[in-house]
């Protein structure tokens, strides 16, 4: 039987979590490790207990004696650093644009809002989707993270969107390996290159960016 997908939720809102709980629940394939309040809790129970998807909040205390919120732009890179595996799906009420930027370029594979509905009744199936290396976003988040004119693709991302297309089925760590880079510098990488695509997941990807003409063609397709 294939392993489950673990999952750890950060948020301080119990009734927020309860409503994850119920919707993860309906997924055979994925199991709730820990939930957690506190911004000091996160490392512990991360040592104590693997995880392939981490769901985190913006705006939660860093313990019950620091209300202040903890410095998520500094723990997603210092997570992804200890657990080069480990996914991290954000979920937050605050939709600015600047803030959205910042956390998928520490690393985050996602970002959701909690508002758009629709998303938050399908959380299993994003939770399955990033946990496969997809990067997921709500709709709104997504319309506010590309609402200006992003520059062209650099070379680096050009370089990690090809190997992508060459080796479709490796997973990131195998990926960012041939490149020499940390995972989480792969995963910033294609992430950017995602959403100046308009597309969610690395096959799409690939697709769209042979269509355009900015990596190989296919070659099991003719060419004239």
């Amino acid at each position: 039987m294939k392993n489950k997908i673990r999952v750890t939720i950060m948020d301080d809102h119990q009734g927020i979590v309860d409503g994850y709980l119920y919707r993860l629940g309906q997924v055979p394939e994925i199991e709730v490790l820990a939930t957690l309040a506190y911004g000091e809790e996160l490392e512990p129970a991360l040592k104590k207990q693997p995880v392939d998807v981490l769901i985190l909040d913006v705006h939660v205390p860093v313990s019950p004696n620091n209300p202040n919120p903890y410095p998520i732009l500094h723990t997603i890179p210092r997570l992804l650093e200890l657990y080069p595996e480990l996914e991290i799906l954000v979920i937050s009420m605050f939709g600015d644009r600047s803030l959205i930027r910042a956390v998928v370029e520490a690393g985050a594979s996602g970002y959701i809002l909690k508002n758009d509905s629709q998303v938050i009744q399908e959380l299993g199936k994003t939770i399955l989707s990033v946990a496969n290396g997809d990067v997921c976003f709500s709709e709104k988040a997504w319309k506010t993270y590309i609402g200006k004119k992003d520059e062209p693709f650099t070379s680096r991302q050009l370089e990690a969107l090809s190997l992508s297309a060459a080796y479709p089925n490796s997973k990131t760590a195998e990926l960012a390996r041939k490149m020499n880079i940390a995972n989480s510098t792969l995963r910033n990488l294609l992430s950017t290159v995602y959403l100046k695509l308009g597309v969610q997941t690395r096959a799409a990807a690939i697709a769209k960016a042979r269509e355009m003409g900015v990596i190989t063609p296919d070659s099991t397709v003719p060419q004239l």
